[in-house]
C-alpha cells in the first residue's frame, strides 16, 4: 500500500479509498495523509485526459484504394469544375461479375440483354485473351446463346490466330459463315474434324480457299456425311479453289452435299475437267458459271457478334508477340538487297496459283432457279411429261444408290477407323 501512496506517476487515477476500522478515508496524495472526510463525487473516467481517437478509414493499401475510384464518375463543367457523381448500382455489380468471369457456373435461361453487357464489361477487361480463364469464360457465353456470340467468323491469312486461339475458335457454335482462306491446315488438322462436329452443323458458306488440301481432306472432312448423313448437311457455298492436290477423286466426295447452291474448284488438279462438269451437273444439278461469282469474292464475309471485338484482341496480342521476329526479319531483308529477294519469291508463288487456275479455267458453279411456266390448256401434256421425267430419275436415283452402297459396303480399314472417331 505504501508504495501504491508514494509511487509517481503521470497518470491520474482520481481518488483512493481505504477502509479502516469500518470506516472509509479518502487519500490525499498532496498531502501524502488520509483525511476522513466524505468523499465528493466525482464522473469516473476510463481513459487519461491525453487520450484521443483517430478515424482509421485510410488504412488500405493503395490498390484497394485507386479500385475504390471506379465507383465514381468524374466530369468537367463548364467551367472548369471537376464533378463526380456514384455510380449505380447495377454498373458496380456487373463490373465485380465481369472481373470474375471465369467463376460463373452457367448462363443457361440468362437474359440475353444483360448477357450481352456482361460480355462487353469482360471484353473490355480483356478477360477472354487470359490463357485458361479466357476459354472457361468463353464457353460459359458460347453454350448458352449460341450464334449471338459469333455467327461469322473470318480468319483469312490469320493462321497465327487459328494456331494460337485454335480451342477458343473451336468453342464457337452456330457459326453459319466460316472462312479459313490461307490459314495453312492441310489434311491433318483436328479442325477440320471439328468441321463435322454437330456444334458446327448451322455452317452455311465454307471457305477453304488454298489450304493445302488433298483428296484424303476431303474423304476426312465429308465422311460422316456421306455415312451418317449428318455433319455439313446445311451447306450452301463451298469454296475449295486454288488447292492443286484435289483431283477427280476428290470431287466424288462433294457430290453426298445434297444442298449446295455454289462450288468453287478452280485451281485444282482436275484431269477430266468436262468430265467433272457433267458429273456436277447431273448429280447436284451445278451448272458452270462462264463468269466470277460474286459469292467467292470474300467482300460478304466478316466476322459478326459480340466477339467481334475479342477476335480482334486476339491478333493484335499475336502481332505484338512476334514483333520482335518481324524485326529481324526485316533487317534480314534488308541486308538481302532490301527485300529484293522476298519480293520475287511471293512473285514465283502468285504466278504459279495463277498458271494452275488458268490451266484448269474458272471452275465455278451455282444452281439455277427453278422457274415452273404451266400453261392452263397444257397441264395434262405437262404432268405427263413430268411423270415420264420422275420414273427416269427414280430409276437413275436406284442405280446411283445401288451403286453407292457397294462403294460404302467396300470400306477400307482407314474408313472404318475414321468412322470411329465420329
Amino acid at each position: 500500500m505504501s508504495y501504491c501512496l508514494h509511487s509517481e506517476s503521470h497518470l491520474d487515477t482520481g481518488p483512493i479509498y481505504v477502509r479502516e476500522n469500518g470506516k472509509l478515508h479518502v487519500v490525499n496524495q498532496g498531502a501524502g495523509g488520509i483525511q476522513d472526510v466524505t468523499p465528493k463525487t466525482r464522473p469516473f473516467r476510463l481513459f487519461s485526459r491525453s487520450f484521443s481517437v483517430e478515424l482509421c478509414m485510410n488504412r488500405e493499401d493503395d490498390r484497394a484504394r485507386r479500385q475504390r475510384t471506379d465507383h465514381f464518375i468524374f466530369t468537367y463543367t463548364k467551367e472548369g469544375n471537376l464533378r463526380y457523381s456514384a455510380k449505380s448500382l447495377f454498373s458496380l455489380v456487373l463490373g465485380y461479375i465481369s472481373d470474375n468471369v471465369d467463376h460463373i457456373d452457367s448462363l443457361i435461361g440468362f437474359p440475353e440483354q444483360i448477357a450481352e453487357k456482361l460480355f462487353s464489361a469482360a471484353e473490355a477487361r480483356q478477360k477472354f485473351t487470359e490463357p485458361v480463364t479466357g476459354l472457361r469464360a468463353l464457353q460459359k457465353f458460347t453454350e448458352a446463346y449460341g450464334s449471338l456470340v459469333l455467327c461469322s467468323l473470318c480468319l483469312r491469312n490469320r493462321y497465327l490466330v487459328l494456331s494460337e486461339k485454335l480451342e477458343e475458335i473451336k468453342s464457337f457454335r452456330e457459326l453459319t459463315c466460316l472462312d479459313l482462306s490461307s490459314c495453312k491446315l492441310g489434311d491433318e488438322h483436328e479442325l477440320l474434324e471439328h468441321l463435322t462436329k454437330e456444334a458446327l452443323s448451322s455452317v452455311k458458306q465454307l471457305l477453304l480457299k488454298d489450304n493445302s488440301l488433298s483428296d484424303a481432306g476431303l474423304r476426312r472432312m465429308t465422311a460422316p456425311i456421306r455415312v451418317l448423313k449428318k455433319g455439313l448437311e446445311n451447306l450452301l457455298v463451298l469454296d475449295l479453289s486454288c488447292n492443286p492436290k484435289i483431283t477427280d477423286v476428290g470431287i466424288g466426295y462433294l457430290l453426298s452435299f445434297k444442298k449446295l447452291n455454289c462450288l468453287d474448284i478452280s485451281g485444282t488438279g482436275l484431269k477430266d475437267v468436262d468430265a467433272v462438269i457433267k458429273r456436277i451437273q447431273m448429280q447436284i444439278g451445278l451448272v458452270h458459271s462462264k463468269v466470277p461469282l460474286k459469292e467467292f469474292d470474300h467482300s460478304n464475309c466478316k466476322t459478326e457478334g459480340w466477339a467481334e471485338q475479342t477476335v480482334l484482341q486476339w491478333e493484335q496480342a499475336v502481332m505484338e508477340a512476334i514483333k520482335p521476329q518481324d524485326n529481324l526479319r526485316s533487317r534480314t531483308a534488308a541486308l538481302r538487297f532490301y527485300g529484293k529477294t522476298r519480293r520475287i519469291e511471293e512473285v514465283v508463288k502468285c504466278t504459279v496459283v495463277e498458271a494452275e487456275t488458268k490451266a484448269s479455267g474458272n471452275l465455278q458453279f451455282y444452281k439455277e432457279k427453278v422457274q415452273n411456266y404451266h400453261l392452263p390448256l397444257k397441264k395434262e401434256v405437262a404432268g405427263s411429261h413430268e411423270l415420264k421425267n420422275n420414273r427416269k430419275r427414280a430409276l437413275a436415283e436406284q442405280e446411283r444408290e445401288r451403286t453407292s452402297k457397294q462403294k460404302h459396303l467396300c470400306l477400307t480399314v482407314e474408313d472404318w477407323d475414321l468412322l470411329n472417331t465420329y
